[in-house]
């Protein structure tokens, strides 16, 4: 089926017979859920995925790891809270950053004790 008989199959469906009936009312919201599937497989779907990788990435940081913020400071892990990642991006020069605030993690360090 592609979507040239679909849309014929639209403009005639008010014509011809009038015993139309609930098949009608379905075959005009078909193309919307045709599009509401689309959008689920094509865009929310990898989107969720996405997000759930990101999510454990940052359950998984830990000292010594290498990352990147999304302001574009990359350094060192040297503390972690539940909320707080301290990061040294020069020798003596620590920074705070929310966690949430982490883009991707650049290489896995040696945990340091």
């Amino acid at each position: 089926m592609n979507l040239v008989s679909l849309a014929h199959a639209m403009g005639t469906a008010g014509q011809g017979t009038t015993g139309g009936g609930a098949g009608g009312g379905l075959a005009a919201f078909l193309p919307l859920i045709l599009m509401v599937g689309i959008f689920y497989f094509l865009l929310i779907r990898p989107q969720q995925k996405k997000q759930k990788q990101h999510r454990a990435m940052l359950q998984n940081l830990q000292k010594g790891d290498v990352v990147l913020t999304q302001g574009g400071l990359q350094g060192k892990i040297t503390g972690l809270t539940d909320s707080v990642v301290t990061l040294e991006i020069a020798d003596k020069v620590r920074v705070k950053v929310h966690r949430g605030y982490i883009a991707s993690l650049v290489s896995r360090g040696e945990p340091v004790e």
